[in-house]
């Protein structure tokens, strides 16, 4: 198990690694002449292709690149800094754009130098040079699909290339896809690629062909070939994909092999190598004292539905709550028995004191969490709520209060990066207790990047916009009813749970994906493939909010022109044939 990852650390440790986009051998010291050839050289070249699924993996600080942090783009997630691309004030010079542009390029050179020299240079078996040249194109294909959704549009390039020959104008958004598509038509077609592995396998962790089905699948859902996405999504239920029963515990190391699982980023307990999740979703009472960098989006807690499919509606639990103030909501969330200095201070903030129950507050509060769908406690710490942290060394169950007092060994504060503002933070991916990572900075558990859910939740859209509204229907129920929330139907008009047309499943669907998939990178690229970002994040009043709503950072949507990412000034810098999108100045 684990075998990828056991590769890397061994290369790492034993050669170090390199970091030029250009270099044809980025994964090793090895020189080029020398690479693929030998087995051994071949498993460490394959292993190095593989590694740029980890691209801008920190440890000494929230590199902003990893998937799950991408959620602060979107509606389910945010961030405790402001963003620049969400404030307004983010330039085609920006970083952000060109880390993201030359990491996946440099897996697209490591991919391309697999798919040549595998073939001319390695000695290893037929089958297993043939099965390594069909992960290698898989690689190059989610590499240049990302690249896609990003910037829409760019080089392709499909050998090995140097400085100068980086010199190729942007193919089209579509011609991109079609690329994509066609390596993975070519890894489909591969026979000694199996349709998937099951858990404890040697070679568990490498590409399948029930991966490379759903990442097609997708790919067809960009260019609006339902039929076709639908019929990739059904090869890989054939593959045996499914869902794993409980969805509090299908995010722990237990079960990150379980067969919901399609396509994983290998992560080991050792720095480097290991998820960074904990130290940037987890709080100080996280183990090892962690930051609270990104962190849940009160829009996201309000999506959750009650369990009988019903609209959350806050009215509903505190009658007025939507009458009031923003600052003066504040008060529904106060702790029990407020000292004199804290009601002061909550007074100044806007807090309506005269609704303040010194020994009740906490429990009105808690009803707002109650009896929801139950995947809103299985992915957020709301108030009032414990977590299995970690204090002087040992594990502690602490809760989340506000304002903030103190840690404890029992009963005591959960304590946060951001003490002075009172966020809603995520507990998927987080680490509990002092006996799930060895460190903060690297946990153990894979991170997933295509799991069979997303798979249902695609298929159900493709499905729909076919206008099959009962099999797209069923799809979305197969979801729900895992989570325990109450099943869509179109037969009984009465019930909240009633999908009324195409148009009301659409919205449907989306919000399935939006409550199913928080902290796993998914979010800001639906809102963007849809073209709902505009309308569902950057809406007046919407920005970095506390639990009752409070802005900290306003969001401001400068154009459309968003919707595609800059090219990096940069890299048109270096080749001028690059043109820029429309709406950006270098």
């Amino acid at each position: 198990m684990k075998k990828i990852l056991t590769i890397i650390f061994a290369i790492a440790v034993l050669t170090g690694c390199k970091k030029d986009l250009l270099d044809t051998t980025p994964f090793s010291q090895v020189a080029s002449e020398t690479m693929w050839t030998t087995d051994n050289l071949t498993d460490q070249g394959i292993t190095g292709v593989y590694a740029l699924l980890r691209y801008g993996n920190a440890s000494g600080g929230a590199s902003g690149l990893e998937l799950y942090q991408m959620d602060c783009l979107g509606l389910t997630g945010q961030t405790s800094g402001a963003e620049a691309i969400m404030t307004g004030t983010v330039t085609a010079g920006n970083g952000y754009f060109s880390s993201h542009w030359q990491n996946l390029y440099e897996g697209i050179q490591r991919a391309n130098d697999a798919i040549k020299n595998i073939a001319l240079k390695s000695p290893s078996a037929a089958e297993k040079k043939a099965r390594y040249i069909a992960e290698a194109k898989f690689l190059r294909a989610y590499f240049y699909l990302r690249l896609n959704q990003l910037y829409k549009g760019v080089p392709i390039y499909l050998e090995p290339f140097s400085a100068a020959d980086a010199i190729k104008a942007r193919s089209s958004e579509a011609d991109v896809w079609a690329q994509v598509i066609a390596d993975l038509t070519d890894v489909i077609a591969e026979p000694n690629l199996p349709a998937r592995y099951t858990s404890g396998n040697a070679q568990y962790g490498h590409v399948t062909k029930g991966a490379a089905y759903a990442l097609r699948g997708k790919a067809y859902l960009y260019t609006q070939k339902w039929d076709l996405a639908a019929a990739d999504f059904s090869k890989v239920k054939d593959a045996g994909y499914g869902l794993f029963a409980n969805y509090s515990n299908l995010f722990k190391t237990a079960n990150e092999q379980s067969n919901e699982m399609i396509f994983s980023i290998q992560n080991i307990g050792v720095t480097g190598f290991g998820s960074t999740t904990q130290f940037y979703c987890g709080t100080r009472s996280s183990f090892g004292s962690c930051w609270n960098t990104y962190h849940v989006s009160p829009n996201l807690v309000d999506l959750y539905e009650n369990a009988d499919g019903s609209k959350f509606n806050w009215d509903a639990v505190i009658p007025g709550y939507s009458s009031l103030t923003v600052a003066e909501r504040e008060v529904y969330f106060l702790r029990n028995n407020l000292t004199t200095a804290e009601i002061a201070a909550a007074t100044t903030r806007g807090a309506k004191m005269s609704l303040y129950l010194p020994t009740g507050n906490e429990a009105r509060i808690v009803q707002a969490y109650a009896n929801r769908d139950p995947r809103l406690a299985a992915n957020v710490i709301t108030p009032y709520s414990t977590y299995v942290g970690v204090f002087s060394g040992a594990n502690a169950v602490v809760t989340s209060r506000w304002p903030y007092r103190s840690e404890a060994a029992t009963n005591g504060d959960l304590r946060t990066d951001t003490q002075s503002l009172f966020y809603y933070l995520y507990r998927k991916y987080v680490y509990e207790g002092n006996a799930e990572t060895p460190g903060r900075d690297f946990g153990p558990t894979d991170f997933v990047l295509i799991r069979y859910a997303d798979v249902l939740l695609m298929w159900a859209e493709a499905l729909n916009e076919q206008g099959l509204t009962t099999e797209a229907i069923a799809k979305v129920n197969e979801v729900r009813a895992r989570a325990g929330v109450a099943l869509l139907q179109n037969t009984n008009a009465t019930l909240p749970t009633y999908v009324s047309s195409q148009t009301d499943l659409t919205e449907r669907i989306r919000n399935e994906r939006r409550v199913e998939f928080p902290n796993e990178g998914i979010n800001f690229f639906d809102e963007m493939r849809w073209k709902s970002w505009k309308d569902k994040v950057f809406y007046a009043g919407n920005g970095v909010k506390q639990a009752w709503g409070k802005v900290v950072y306003a969001y401001s949507f400068k154009g459309d022109y968003l919707y595609n990412w800059a090219i990096p000034a940069v890299e048109i810098e270096r080749n001028p044939n690059l043109k820029q999108n429309l709406g950006w100045i270098n």
